[in-house]
């Protein structure tokens, strides 16, 4: 019987009956799993399962995926939640009865009548879980009406709006905050009704240790945690004669956009989005790809620097707001180790606020730069006081991939029957390399293709380093450069990122070279992204745009790029310079953890 395959596979099956129809399902799933399985669907609301990340919301908190248990020897079959009820050999499962049905509507329309009515001007209209699941089950009338929560909403911090009052206490946000992200920022605040998710004591979001990475936005399905808007500042900014007003698309944008518009996930739209970009008014449409070349330039000098000099190793790259505020709230005893240079964005803001200006003679007072990013962090970074240039703002303004969105439909604009056009330069110019920057390992890989070149003097007969890629969360590799072996850390995820620091920290593991992106799999799953509502097959889609994206490309390496180099020639000298440093590099500091 051991050495029987079919033998040992039935020892792991279990026979179920779902709505009177036989099958066998794997021992240990869910009632939910199991009716998926059979092509039958049960609303759910708390639950939320991300296999790709290993994380499962199991608080089975609303109720709303009822169903009935056959019970036929007492004759009287009970309601059990199906999205963490397990499946066993002989189970009975009804879930369109009477009963069940009612039960499911009941638990919704409970949390209706303690939810803001005002569908109309929320955040998340059209995009929210609850709204749709009421539509779905076509509830009509909230047989209970009465008192409602009544908390302010806490607008504390320059990139998350917590809204209490339309919290429904799924807690996804929570499991996500301290299991995946391992950040500890959320959890329950008071009981019964008045129940919500928050900082621990209700403290304000900007004095907890947020960093703000937006996974929380990402999966709660109400507008209980939504970004700070900004395009009404956009607007107003592209209305004032005064301004010359200049934006820069991040490269996770370019694979992500579409959805808006329901089009494929992995649909690049670089074209189109640099022509509804220019139909509304914009002075320049620039590429944050060329601050991506700019920082590679920067990072693999610095990376180059502290080998030769036997500085401090690993170099962490710091493109991440979100991570680097993880690092300097968690661990502050590393803070030597991550590498100076700005940001893209923010290294393209820099410039843009004294090599452009210069060269086309306007006053960075009157130069307005905005950010469209994957990322609800670089609201925050923005604003971060080291970050300034003569006390400008690099960056003025940042809005996310999902309020871009909206514009474009605000402006009417039939985004499909754009035609597609290029980038202004000279701050559009790009390389392959720029590119997968939206990808977890980009970074580390664009900048290994210029070092290896740097160091070793000789061209590189294929710039893709496999090794590098891959949608796991942790990993390592080894990049053979010369006579010299670098071994290379790379983690997408908050949890991840403490694994590998805490083996830095304690000497368990040795690095050259790490990648930290805050969110998992990279910024083309940022917080600032369309809602990928847990499927993870949307974010392999991007990956894979964002890889093609780069194999397209005609320059893949950033130090080949044209006006990169006519930049360093005309303005800033050598990379890691004195110049340089003095624009484009930074520093961080310790912050308290709450």
């Amino acid at each position: 019987m051991a050495g029987n395959p079919a033998a040992h596979q039935d020892k792991d099956m279990v026979g179920i009956k779902i709505n009177n129809r036989e099958m066998k399902v794997p021992k240990g799933i869910t009632i939910v799993e199991a009716a998926h399985e059979a092509g039958v669907k049960i609303p759910t609301l708390c639950h939320l399962d991300l296999h790709d990340i290993k994380m499962v919301n199991k608080t089975a908190s609303c109720r709303v995926c009822m169903v009935e248990l056959v019970d036929s020897r007492s004759n009287r079959n009970k309601l059990v939640p199906a999205c963490v009820t397990k499946v066993s050999e002989g189970m009975e499962v009804l879930t369109s009865t009477l009963r069940a049905i009612t039960a499911r509507r009941m638990s919704v329309e409970l949390l209706l009548s303690n939810h803001p009515n005002e569908c109309f001007t929320c955040p998340r209209n059209l995009e929210c879980e609850l709204q749709a699941l009421a539509h779905e089950l076509k509830v009509r009338h909230i047989a209970w009406e009465g008192e409602r929560m009544d908390y302010p909403k806490d607008m504390s911090s320059d990139a998350i709006v917590k809204d209490p009052d339309k919290c429904i206490y799924c807690r996804r946000c929570e499991t996500m905050c301290n299991e995946v992200q391992t950040c500890g920022i959320l959890s329950g605040i008071s009981r019964g009704f008045n129940a919500f998710v928050g900082p621990a004591f209700n403290i304000p979001m900007v004095e907890s240790s947020c960093t703000y990475c937006g996974q929380c936005v990402q999966v709660c399905p109400t507008a209980a945690l939504t970004e700070v808007y900004h395009v009404d500042k956009v607007w107003e900014a592209l209305n004032d004669p005064d301004k010359h007003v200049i934006v820069q698309t991040a490269p996770a944008i370019r694979v992500a956009l579409g959805e808006m518009f329901h089009m494929e996930p992995g649909t690049i739209v670089t074209g189109k989005m640099v022509s509804a970009l220019r139909a509304m008014g914009f002075n320049g449409v620039f590429d944050t790809n060329f601050g991506a070349d700019l920082t590679i330039m920067e990072e693999a000098s610095e990376l180059i620097y502290r080998i030769k000099e036997n500085k401090t190793l690993p170099i962490l790259t710091s493109c991440c707001p979100a991570w680097v505020k993880f690092i300097e709230h968690q661990f502050p005893e590393l803070l030597k180790v991550p590498s100076t240079c700005k940001s893209p964005h923010i290294m393209f803001g820099t410039i843009a606020k004294t090599y452009y200006a210069e060269k086309n003679g306007i006053d960075p007072d009157n130069i307005v730069v905005v950010s469209i990013m994957p990322c609800i962090a670089k609201k925050a970074e923005a604003k971060r006081p080291e970050l300034t240039k003569d006390e400008h703002n690099n960056v003025d303004i940042v809005v996310t991939t999902r309020e871009l969105g909206y514009m474009i439909k605000e402006a009417g604009i039939d985004f499909e029957s754009l035609p597609d056009s290029d980038f202004d330069m000279p701050l559009g110019e790009h390389t392959g390399a720029a590119v997968i920057f939206g990808t977890t390992g980009g970074v580390i890989e664009a900048a290994i293709r210029t070092a290896h070149e740097w160091m070793t003097g000789k061209e590189l007969e294929k710039v893709e380093f496999d090794q590098l890629r891959g949608a796991d969360g942790l990993r390592k590799a080894e990049v053979q450069i010369g006579d010299k072996v670098l071994r290379i850390g790379i983690a997408s995820g908050l949890g991840n990122a403490r694994t590998l620091l805490e083996d830095i920290r304690d000497g368990k593991d040795h690095y050259d070279a790490i990648e930290i992106m805050a969110c998992p799999g990279g910024c083309i799953a940022g917080g600032g992204q369309p809602y990928h509502h847990g499927n993870f097959e949307i974010v392999k889609k991007r990956q894979e745009a964002i890889y093609r994206e780069d194999e397209n490309r005609k320059i893949r390496k950033s130090h080949e790029n044209p006006e990169i180099i006519k930049l360093y020639k005309e303005y800033l000298g050598e990379p890691f310079g004195e110049i340089a440093h003095r624009l484009l590099h930074t520093h961080f500091e310790e912050r308290e953890r709450i």
